[in-house]
């Protein structure tokens, strides 16, 4: 959904009306943000303003906060309290992308998820739908969306299938360097398609342990000729 207009505008105020009526009826749900503090650059829904728009809103639910520059003990205790049920709806940013189980949440919103990967939406929206209740998430973006973006939120509405996901965010992204740092962009491969040739990868894997293990004088050379500066990442 898109908010970068009057129309936008009112869309996002019934997301907020209709989360405000599902926690009202005892459910639990997460409010995602990209950023913790507002940006004049970016114009993003932060943390902490969204934190204090949706308690102006909501009046009759409890909220939390919980984000990386808390101390981990304020943390920990937020979603403690959270799990426990003393807490409707957590505003939070991607802290919660991993290692977070509770049932009985069941409503996600996604704010600016078009700054997201795929694989973050992905990880992000196993949060909810852990219980019986049926679960919702929903994608808040802002308009306009560059074509990337676009093909990202729409495999994010068509499957929840985590192995296509993996593929489309591979096939979008680009698979970065293997043996170096970066992790999006352009392949550096010289002899293969990862996208085409993934299939390889443990075969290729199994004969270069074998080799290390075999012949370390020649893999060394193999990893000085085509390695480069990431040598000492493929001898870790």
């Amino acid at each position: 959904m898109g908010r970068a207009d009057k129309q936008g505008s009112i869309r996002r105020e019934e997301v907020i009306d209709r989360v405000r009526d599902w926690c009202e009826t005892g459910r639990q749900g997460y409010w995602v943000c990209t950023t913790i503090e507002e940006d004049e650059e970016n114009q993003l829904n932060a943390a902490e303003s969204v934190h204090a728009e949706l308690a102006t809103h909501m009046p009759r639910l409890r909220f939390g906060l919980v984000h990386g520059r808390l101390p981990q003990a304020e943390k920990n205790a937020v979603m403690a309290g959270f799990k426990a049920g003393e807490i409707d709806i957590l505003v939070a940013t991607t802290v919660i992308e991993v290692g977070v189980d509770v049932p009985n949440a069941s409503v996600m919103v996604i704010d600016n998820a078009e700054r997201l990967g795929l694989a973050q939406l992905h990880q992000l929206r196993g949060r909810v739908g852990r219980g019986s209740a049926q679960s919702t998430c929903i994608l808040l973006y802002e308009a306009p969306l560059s074509a990337v973006a676009r093909e990202r939120l729409a495999v994010m509405r068509d499957t929840n299938d985590g192995f296509k996901i993996a593929e489309k965010d591979l096939e979008l992204r680009g698979p970065g360097d293997i043996l170096g740092t970066r992790q999006t962009g352009e392949e550096t491969f010289r002899l293969a398609d990862l996208g085409i040739d993934r299939h390889l990868v443990p075969r290729a894997v199994a004969l270069g342990n074998r080799l290390l293990a075999e012949d370390t004088a020649t893999a060394r050379t193999i990893i000085e000729t085509w390695g480069r500066r990431e040598a000492e990442y493929a001898t870790v």
